[in-house]
């Protein structure tokens, strides 16, 4: 499947085409359970620059993995052909084709600077910015609802993450200055104005979605909502109710799905209001729930979130998918030591030093060039 990159003779035609990461306001494994999310797009993202080819094959390079170019015909293309980072753009041509496009051969060239298996959706930025590439070489002109339903089918049955919708529903949907309400059962969005100082703390404690943690999540969410005789736990909307689960580790998981749509739906009214402080509060009781009754935060994670809130941070929780990756800070108008409290903590551990981004609400996937 290796040989040299552009290989094949292309048309000519070739374009830049770019996906942001995703940061992740409120609800976090909400989306799967058919709740509500409210990411919003980063500035970082990642670049997929392509040039069509005349004979089928997919080839593939990123500046972030060395080495020579992965060539896949079309045509060869099935879940499991390769399971490595080449599995998320291969997925994307694989989707296509399964929903009846015809795509052509291209050569690709991937950039980013969305720090993989930091929560941020890097895979889905990838995704997204193939599946753009990939698309427009085929002149096709898909709906961005339609093309994150592929990007995310490429994710789930090609590369074998067990993600819901929300990651390229952000990346292809979100406006500048905005976050973006996901109501995952019926796909509805609405942009939720959003001028609030974020930082996304990396904690370099790295996650990998396809480890066995995140399925059982998965399986816990799905096993409380057979308890409780319903479909998911979405339609919960009582709380209390999940205290009538017997099991007490289900009965936590479904506690945290439940409270953390209501937060969800709550943080919007907020943010229409700009009142901060209130969405900053409702971040550090989501982190709490993430970390006592989701049981998926990190240590690196809970350190940092209670650096920043003591160094004067509005709110602070972990983001992504658990295990490892990132911490969002709400900051107040006037700076704070956010950051100095973070490294400290950090460097008393003797923990490898974590990173800090800008987290600036930003424009979702488009064509560069």
């Amino acid at each position: 499947m290796t040989g040299p990159a552009g290989s094949a003779v292309p048309t000519g035609d070739r374009g830049v085409w770019f996906a942001p990461g995703r940061a992740n306001l409120m609800g976090e494994h909400t989306d799967y359970n058919d709740g509500f999310v409210l990411p919003f797009a980063l500035a970082q993202g990642t670049t997929a620059s392509a040039v069509r080819r005349s004979d089928g094959v997919l080839s593939l390079t990123s500046r972030q993995e060395p080495g020579p170019a992965v060539e896949i015909a079309l045509d060869d293309l099935d879940p499991g052909l390769v399971t490595d980072w080449t599995a998320y753009p291969a997925g994307v041509a694989w989707a296509l084709r399964e929903a009846g496009h015809d795509i052509p051969g291209a050569t690709i060239t991937i950039d980013s600077d969305v720090p993989a298996g930091a929560g941020l959706s890097s895979s889905a930025a990838l995704e997204c910015a193939v599946a753009l590439a990939l698309t427009a070489l085929a002149g096709l002109d898909l709906p961005r609802g339609e093309l994150a339903a592929i990007a995310r089918r490429a994710e789930n049955e090609f590369a074998g993450v067990p993600s819901g919708i929300m990651d390229q529903s952000a990346s292809l949907l979100c406006q500048e200055g905005h976050a973006l309400l996901l109501d995952c059962q019926s796909l509805e969005t609405t942009q939720v104005p959003c001028d609030a100082r974020l930082l996304v703390i990396n904690t370099n404690a790295r996650h990998e979605l396809t480890a066995g943690d995140y399925g059982a999540r998965r399986a816990e969410c799905e096993e409380a909502a057979r308890l409780l005789s319903v479909p998911t736990l979405r339609l919960i909307t009582d709380c209390g109710v999940t205290s009538e689960i017997p099991d007490r580790t289900l009965r936590k998981r479904a506690r945290h799905v439940c409270t953390d749509n209501e937060r969800v739906l709550r943080s919007v009214e907020l943010l229409r209001a700009s009142s901060y402080e209130a969405v900053g509060a409702l971040l550090t009781q989501a982190h709490a729930s993430l970390r006592d009754d989701f049981e998926i935060s990190w240590p690196e994670a809970d350190v940092a979130v209670d650096a920043a809130l003591s160094a004067g941070a509005l709110g602070a929780r972990m983001i992504g998918g658990g295990f490892g990756g990132s911490v969002l800070a709400m900051l107040p108008a006037e700076d704070v030591p956010v950051r100095e409290a973070v490294t400290k903590a950090f460097a008393a551990r003797s923990w490898a030093a974590a990173e800090f981004y800008a987290a600036v609400p930003s424009a979702g996937a488009r064509r560069l060039s």
